[in-house]
């Protein structure tokens, strides 16, 4: 959003600090846009939420500044559902779902095209987090209506720095066959279909993998130029 910003979520806020280093500006103002950090001449911004949402921004900013996107990415998660009085402590339990690497590629999807450009990176912080739940009937329906109030770093577990369009290539398992279906991806690397298929639209859309072959309804890829 030009020279304003959207409310920003707890989580973002800590992130933020976290990442920040001595002599990094803190919502800095780049052409029109506030920018999360500033740091010399790399444009920093941390997005906890879709990607979507920075698709304009991102292709406005791309062709004059080195541009550094940070996500977060929970693997492991714990989860506190806020009691009716706030004078008593919420109910806490772990999530058993673990996000990993591969998990970005539900936001990549909103800009494969943007990842080849020169002035893009992409780094991953796998964390440790904590959700406070509230149900006041406003949330999702997989949740029977409680809503995710906030969100809370608790730690930063690992960083992985994506910069060159090969390195997203390099997330494919290695025992990978050639060609290969999205059912082959998702059950070589242990993540369910549907993510499997986000991989690999937005690896085509990079032009880093294409269809070889189709039977059927069943599409199958190949890496450009081989492994």
């Amino acid at each position: 959003m030009k020279l304003s910003q959207v409310a920003e979520t707890t989580l973002h806020n800590q992130l933020k600090n976290w990442y920040a280093r001595p002599g990094d500006v803190i919502e800095a103002p780049v052409d029109g846009y506030l920018i999360d950090i500033l740091r010399e001449d790399l444009l920093v911004e941390i997005q906890t939420r879709s990607f979507s949402s920075l698709r304009i921004k991102l292709e406005t900013l791309l062709p004059h500044h080195p541009v550094r996107l940070v996500h977060p990415i929970a693997n492991e998660k714990w989860i506190v559902r806020q009691a009716e009085s706030k004078a008593k402590p919420g109910k806490r339990r772990k999530s058993p779902k673990r996000g990993r690497v591969e998990h970005v590629f539900k936001e990549l999807v909103y800009i494969p095209h943007l990842v080849d450009d020169p002035n893009f990176s992409l780094e991953i912080l796998l964390t440790r987090e904590e959700e406070h739940w509230v149900d006041d009937g406003r949330g999702s329906w997989r949740r029977k209506g409680w809503r995710v109030a906030e969100r809370y770093l608790l730690e930063v577990v690992e960083r992985v720095e994506l910069v060159s369009p090969t390195d997203y290539l390099g997330l494919l398992p290695d025992d990978l066959p050639d060609p290969f279906t999205t059912l082959d991806l998702a059950q070589q690397a242990g993540i369910p279909r549907r993510l499997a298929q986000q991989m690999a639209y937005s690896l085509r859309a990079m032009q880093l993998i294409q269809i070889a072959d189709t039977k059927g309804r069943e599409r199958f890829y190949t890496p450009l130029g081989g492994w």
